[in-house]
């Protein structure tokens, strides 16, 4: 079956890289898996053969017909294939009828990863851990540290839903068709921050998109910019000691959430 370009299909050949991906989601013995993507199947294989359940989410029609003639019931699987766009899933129910939090793995399609990533960290209550492979730009940004390079509001918003760290990249050859790029695989474990820093999730994600609205505009003038009263965003930075001649991009998230309190709050 030739892969379809406008679904993002690159189909994953590498059988080392393989057992490495389900070796990071951990011991799956006893555990419910959400395969995101699983193609033809080269994930799914070894994850069926050793988890409790394993839902596969599947857009293209002609591959989720081929996964449930392969991976049938009568046969001993344990397998759902559900043909739909992963971005409309229910993570929350299947959460509740798996009775504990949701391991998450799969092979994103490149055109939509970042509605993807925020699609899982909007469930992550209803999560526990996720390995996915990307393009590997995108996992330098989900890594990145304040200061660098690639750190910026992707890296913020996802690390405030859990800890994230890059386990092993590929080259396009290890793919059929090969992609453009290398791709890295990445772990999230999933651990919302919110009350650690005493901050309110919606009204903080605004606020993020606020700070980093312009990359080379300090932080200060993007909140005046965004409409924050001078004075107020003066003495925010006064009050936490943060110099206002600094970029969101050089401030760890607990700075962000310090700067957030008083300017919201005081």
């Amino acid at each position: 079956m030739a892969a379809k370009p406008k679904l993002g299909q690159n189909f994953l050949r590498d059988p080392q890289a393989i057992q490495r991906i389900v070796a990071a989601l951990g011991p799956i013995g006893s555990r419910t898996v959400v395969e995101i993507g699983p193609g033809k199947g080269a994930i799914t294989e070894l994850l069926a053969a050793q988890t409790k359940h394993l839902i596969a989410i599947e857009l293209d029609r002609e591959l989720a017909w081929t996964l449930q003639e392969r991976f049938p019931p009568e046969k001993g699987f344990h397998v759902t294939v559900c043909r739909q766009d992963v971005l409309h899933f229910d993570f929350t129910a299947a959460q509740k009828v798996a009775g504990e939090r949701l391991l998450i793995v799969g092979n994103l399609p490149y055109y939509i990863t970042s509605p993807i990533l925020l699609r899982l960290a909007e469930n992550a209550t209803s999560l526990d851990r996720a390995v996915v492979m990307v393009q590997r730009e995108v996992a330098d940004r989900v890594t990145a540290r304040p200061g660098s390079r690639d750190y910026g509001l992707l890296s913020v918003t996802l690390q405030l839903y859990g800890s994230v760290e890059a386990l092993f990249s590929l080259p396009p050859e290890a793919f059929v068709p090969p992609p453009e790029v290398h791709s890295t695989v990445f772990r999230w474990n999933f651990a919302p921050r919110f009350a650690e820093l005493g901050i309110e999730e919606a009204p903080f994600i605004a606020f993020l998109k606020q700070s980093f609205a312009q990359k080379r505009k300090t932080l200060s003038n993007n909140l005046r910019a965004a409409g924050f009263a001078a004075d107020k965003v003066a003495a925010a930075f006064a009050t936490t000691n943060i110099s206002p001649q600094i970029r969101a991009e050089a401030l760890p998230v607990q700075d962000l959430a310090a700067i957030w309190r008083a300017t919201i709050h005081d």
